[in-house]
């Protein structure tokens, strides 16, 4: 029998590997802080906002847009991207519960 070695882990740190994951490059990065500050749904082309090709700018809202960050909707011939701002919300939550698990005190020692 063969298994994802994601499989030995529990679903939550599964869920927050994914959403960790999305925030692992600093284009995608550039994206979200990007569509923040629009704080509108932007139609047309990203990339000219990014020193990155169409193709590559594409790639990353493929990878933010799965990890349910941002949102793709079709008009027409173009697609309005915004972010999801529940999953925004949710991953403020998720990564503040995971910082203050690793929290390190004063008493911590390495070594």
């Amino acid at each position: 029998m063969s298994y994802a070695k994601t499989d030995l882990f529990d679903t939550k740190l599964n869920s927050t590997s994914v959403l960790f994951k999305a925030l692992a490059h600093p284009a995608r990065l550039a994206i979200l802080l990007y569509l923040a500050e629009t704080k509108v749904c932007i139609t047309g082309d990203i990339s000219h906002e990014l020193p990155l090709s169409r193709t590559t700018v594409n790639q990353h809202l493929k990878e933010l847009k799965n990890a349910g960050l941002i949102q793709g909707h079709v008009d027409g011939a173009k697609v309005n991207y915004c972010l999801n701002p529940e999953n925004i919300k949710e991953l403020g939550k998720v990564a503040n519960f995971f910082f203050k698990e690793i929290s390190i005190d004063n008493d911590y020692q390495c070594g």
